[in-house]
């Protein structure tokens, strides 16, 4: 039998290994390391001393809060669109999921203007709930709103393509033993699905941590209350004070590196059990 000759559609192993790393360090590594050698002009107590001022630990506070809040419902709702989107055929099913795409085209700004005037008090949203006394813009439920907004789309296309996959058969082999559909949903489905979950909630929270053009506008900023970290850094930045700023920064880099690596660890480990139990 004659072996099939082998054919590469790109260069071999070295030449793309090359070109990886440089735009891996060009665009990655490179502004990470930036970081760093900013940080290092400082010393320690200076770097402590910047990062544990009180209107800094405010916006830590918030944005922490408002990131994993956020974070939370779009690991609920992002599930319910991903089942719909999946499960389900009805008109108009392609321009909703081509509408989940959205928050990644839309400029931030617009989104966060966008967003403030409907939740304002004379907006169409916030002049609804002004009357029960509930104020969406300019607090915090308005910055959870802007970052639902554009967090929704990572649980989504983290999960979309896992019930895509998903076999009929086991949900099938469970309705024939009598299980209820509820069971089957926690017990067949919600584990095949639930490091997609996982990883679609570490994307969305460290993508809500570092968020400026959709908060800016709807946060009100008043320090202490509504101040998010990104705004303190750009802050010292215009006040040329970059070694505070990168500081600040590299406080939330390593905030945002720690969520992936429990993320990934939670992910390992649930593989771990899902082939042990099979």
């Amino acid at each position: 039998m004659m072996k099939k000759a082998s054919k590469r559609v790109i260069p071999g192993f070295g030449l793309s290994m090359g070109v990886t790393i440089s735009i891996l360090s060009i665009v990655v590594l490179i502004p990470l390391a930036s970081l760093v050698v900013f940080t290092s002009t400082m010393d320690i107590g200076a770097i402590i001393e910047t990062i544990t001022r009180k209107r800094v630990l405010a916006s830590f506070e918030v944005s922490f809060i408002t990131a994993f809040i956020a974070s939370a419902i779009n690991a609920v709702m992002g599930v319910i669109l991903a089942w719909v989107l999946v499960r389900y055929d009805f008109p108009g099913k392609r321009l909703l999921d081509g509408m989940i795409e959205l928050p990644f085209a839309l400029p931030t700004a617009v989104a966060g203007i966008s967003l403030t005037s409907l939740t304002a008090n004379t907006g169409l949203i916030g002049g609804f709930f002004d009357k029960f006394g509930i104020k969406i813009a300019y607090t915090r439920i308005g910055i959870v709103i802007a970052l639902v907004f554009i967090g929704i789309p990572f649980v989504v296309r983290a999960v979309q393509p896992v019930l895509e996959k998903l076999e009929p058969s086991y949900e099938e082999a469970a309705t024939v033993l009598g299980a209820s559909r509820t069971r089957i949903f926690w017990k067949v489905i919600f584990p095949e699905i639930l490091p997609a979950v996982f990883t679609g909630f570490g994307l969305a929270f460290g993508r809500c941590l570092g968020e400026y053009g959709s908060v800016v506008f709807i946060a009100g900023n008043q320090p202490f209350e509504t101040e998010i970290t990104p705004l303190i850094i750009m802050a010292e930045l215009q006040e040329y004070d970059y070694a505070s700023a990168t500081a600040i920064a590299l406080v939330m880099l390593l905030a945002s590196f720690l969520i992936l690596f429990l993320v990934n660890l939670i992910q390992t480990r649930n593989a771990k059990i899902l082939k042990g139990g099979s």
